[in-house]
């Protein structure tokens, strides 16, 4: 299967009955029903225009996994960086303005921790604080299918969307699934240029990176990687983050949040949350030990 959702393109996998593609159509619709900030009547979009909203099952888990991947990067991921991701203009239609880069009022309701889950409801302190989960949703999206496959009996296949993976079971030739990752070079489409393959399974798969999306204002270039701890586009020295971890959503988030830090805070985060990543350099590259690079 492919196509469009959300804004970008999926491909999906598997070994099972055809009738399977509407279950995958249904599980994205209600993820995307719940999360997408580019539906204007999704829970995340009403949440955004209220100061309090009922959560659902996909509301509620991405939510208290972003609280959790918040505390552990040291506030360096945080999806309710929304207004200023919107004011350094890499936001809906957004670009930026003398009026809207009034950062230090932005940051005064940007801060996950300014929100809580109580009762079941998702609440704001400040009724401006918004939130957009995209750099958390696609790796849950991903995994949300393959819980689908699971309960149906499907085992073996590759789910993809926007660059995040969830994978399970053999690929077609009865191997792990062998993936490239791509080089962090300008000017590149996806798959034109591989630093390497990595050979994995039961897994998520997550890359984040500043070398395709970014602004240039005449001589400046700007990341599109918002850091919520000063307000300001950061451009990292890392070039690209790849993550490996038990489900796509937490390498979707930690990859985010390595492209947010020094290269010393995301190894401690990579250190902290005991995942697999890869540290692409300008001049050199960075494993963990356990970082699965294919000899093959």
């Amino acid at each position: 299967m492919e196509g469009m959702i959300w804004n970008t393109l999926y491909h999906i996998t598997y070994k099972g009955s055809p009738t399977l593609q509407d279950s995958v159509m249904e599980v994205l619709n209600e993820v995307g029903g719940s999360l997408s900030v580019f539906d204007k009547n999704s829970l995340t979009s009403r949440l955004n225009n209220s100061d309090s909203i009922s959560a659902d099952r996909h509301l509620k888990k991405v939510y208290e996994e972003s609280l959790r991947i918040n505390r552990i990067s040291k506030g360096s991921f945080d999806p309710t960086v929304a207004p200023l991701v919107d004011a350094w203009g890499f936001g809906l239609g957004h670009t930026p303005t003398a009026d809207t880069l009034a950062i230090d009022s932005i940051r005064e309701f940007v801060g996950i921790e300014k929100t809580l889950l109580r009762d079941g409801y998702i609440i704001k302190e400040d009724y401006r604080t918004r939130f957009n989960f995209s750099a958390i949703a696609k790796g849950y999206g991903c995994d949300a299918i393959g819980e689908m496959f699971h309960r149906n009996g499907t085992d073996d296949f590759m789910i993809e969307i926007g660059g995040e993976i969830t994978l399970s079971g053999k690929s077609p030739s009865g191997r792990d699934w062998k993936i490239a990752v791509d080089a962090p070079v300008e000017g590149k489409n996806p798959g034109e240029d591989t630093a390497l393959v990595i050979s994995v399974t039961d897994v998520g798969v997550a890359t984040s990176g500043n070398y395709r999306n970014y602004r240039e204002d005449g001589a400046t270039k700007r990341a599109h990687t918002i850091s919520p701890l000063t307000g300001f586009p950061y451009l990292s020295e890392i070039l690209s983050a790849t993550v490996i971890a038990e489900t796509c959503m937490e390498a979707d988030a930690i990859a985010t949040a390595c492209m947010a830090s020094t290269p010393e805070m995301a190894k401690e985060l990579i250190d902290e949350a005991r995942v697999e990543a890869l540290l692409i350099f300008p001049d050199s590259v960075w494993t963990t030990s356990g970082f699965p690079a294919d000899k093959n």
